[in-house]
This record gives structure tokens, sequence and C-alpha cells, in this order.
């Protein structure tokens, strides 16, 4: 018997200070800093994001994110047997202990499932929904609960307005399981690390000191060129593997970073702009957390249906960058 992987559930969480572009432009003003609602509207697409106060970490995000799936699959915490959380800002300095077991700490789950954390920043949920695929259709995990969940306004230089407009925090989640029917169809990764400067955050810690900056780079132009050279390749790359054509897809949900990109990829798939999820209008780029927030508010306003076709795909700093075909 052949045994797949599919997503029986979807949940997310935003905190609930939401900042519009108004809002952002009169903070950015009070430092001397110009900008505009339609300039950032223009160049990204973005007109509000979410922001989690000082006490709230990714954790907590991705606890509300995970109970919120759990519910929607009709499981408790106690049926997880593994947990992954992809994140950029994970609770602690060097990333532990892991906020996959801060998560599990939090959910009450005491069956020592493994946890862990996968590093592949704005395409760490894509790394994470193959890795558990891999591990289900292996047959050794049956439920896995995969997280995207970032606090990026903690990593932001609100003195530099080519980034800081561009981020939000939040959290996705979704409930991967063994089934008989087909769930994931096909997945590709990709990393090139020639690229590693041009989306990065430079600081490095000696002895207890910060050496250099703890803030996040980008190279706007060189990350958008390459995003849109690739996204389509492995968009194609994901069909090929699945045996389908781009007009089989249902939905499309791409990382969330920048309308323009968004609808290239859409475009260059022959894919109307009708069939692909935007939020990042309201979000901005929660990076890891991007992809899953995307598909929960659409598996809950009824716009994605059971066996319906959704092609997830997403680029970030490393170089990284994946797609994932699911059957819901």
């Amino acid at each position: 018997m052949t045994l797949y992987s599919k997503i029986i559930g979807t949940g997310s969480s935003l905190p609930p200070n939401r900042v519009t572009n108004q809002d952002l432009v009169a903070q950015l003003a009070e430092k001397g800093i110009e900008t505009s609602d339609e300039w950032i509207v223009s160049r990204s697409g973005i007109s509000a994001r979410h922001y989690a106060a000082p006490d709230v970490h990714s954790s907590d995000l991705a606890t509300e994110a995970a109970r919120n799936a759990l519910q929607m699959a009709k499981l408790n915490p106690s049926d997880v047997d593994l947990i992954i959380v992809a994140t950029s800002t994970p609770d602690f300095f060097g990333g532990f202990p892991s906020t996959a077991c801060v998560v599990q700490r939090k959910l009450g789950i005491t069956n020592e499932c493994a946890a862990v954390d996968v590093q592949a920043v704005c395409s760490g949920f894509v790394y994470a929904v193959s890795i558990a695929d891999n591990f289900i259709k292996a047959g050794t995990h049956k439920n896995v609960l995969v997280i995207g969940a970032e606090v990026f306004s903690r990593i932001l230089n609100f003195d530099d307005r080519t980034t800081c407009v561009l981020f939000g925090d939040g959290a996705g989640a979704v409930v991967l399981s063994a089934s008989k029917e087909p769930g994931v169809l096909s997945t590709k990764l990709h990393a090139d690390g020639r690229y590693a400067d041009i989306l990065c955050v430079q600081g490095k810690i000696n002895a207890g000191v910060l050496e250099g900056s703890a803030f996040l780079y980008m190279d706007g132009q060189a990350v958008f060129k390459l995003a849109v050279s690739v996204l389509e390749k492995v968009a194609n790359e994901a069909l090929r593997g699945a045996d389908m054509s781009a007009s089989q897809i249902d939905w499309l949900i791409p990382h969330q970073a920048n309308i323009r990109i968004m609808q290239s990829t859409a475009k260059k798939l022959g894919l109307p702009s009708e069939k692909m999820v935007v939020t990042v209008d309201q979000h901005g780029n929660t990076s890891a957390a991007s992809i899953p927030l995307a598909l929960d508010q659409a598996v809950r306003d009824g716009r994605i249906k059971p066996g319906q076709n959704v092609m997830m795909e997403g680029v970030g700093g490393g170089f990284t960058w994946g797609a994932v075909l699911a059957r819901m």
C-alpha cells in the first residue's frame, strides 16, 4: 500500500497590533525618515502588517497557530509525534533550546516526540513540509505538526525605510498526517550559498559580544531578480514530479514578499490572478509564516476546497527556494 502525507488541519496566529502604512509613515517621520503609503504599496503591494508585543515570542504565535490547526484536524496535542518549526527568529539566541521544543512544552505534549527547528528563512515552511512528508512516507511518523513562526519586527532597522516597511510578525501551522489518499504530491528544494550575502543578518557573537549588525540586510534588486528567476522553475519541477501541468493547479500560494514577484510567477505559469492567494497586502512579509498564514486564510474562507491542487513555493535567504504541490 502506498502511503501519503496529507494536510488535515491548518491554523494561524497574528498579533493584535495591526500597523498600517499610515501608522508606520507617521512613526518614521518622527525619526526624520520620509516615505509614503504610495511609495510602499507601489514597490511591494503592502498596506499593513502586524507587530508582536515585546513579551510575545515566536513560540507564543506558533503555539496558538498549532492549537488552531490541531482543532481543525480533530487531534489532541498528544497525537503529534513530530514537531517541525521553521523560523529565523527563534526564542533564544543561537536557536537553543529550539523553538519547537518550547512549543512542545507550551502545548503540554509529554510523549517525548521529536521536535526540531528548520532554518531556511522565507523558504522554511516549504522545507519543513518536505521533511515531514518524507518522514510520513517512510512510515516512521503519523501526525506531524509543521509551523512557520516569525517576529521579524525584532530584527528590523527602522532607520532603513527600504526594509523596515516590508516585514511583519505572525505564525501559520499545518497538521500533516499519514493517509491512503494522495496529499503531498511532489516537493522540490534548492539552495545556492553563493548568494548568501544578498539577504542576511550579518552580526556574529564573539565572547558574548555582538560583532557587526543584528539587523536584517537585503539587497532588494538582487533578491527580486533571483526570486523571479527561480520561482517559475521550481514550480515546474514540482509539477513534473507529480506528472502534472500548470493548468491543473487550482491555487497558487507563493511566499508573500512582494506582489510584483508573485504576479510575475503566476503569469509565467499561465495562471490568472484569481487563482493566486494574496495576503501580503495585509500581513507584509512574514518570512516562514507567510505561506501557512495564506493557506489557512484561504481554507477557512472557503476558497480552497477538498480535492483541489495547491502549489506552495518560496524563496529566502541562504539563498534557498522550493515548492510543494499538495492535494487538499
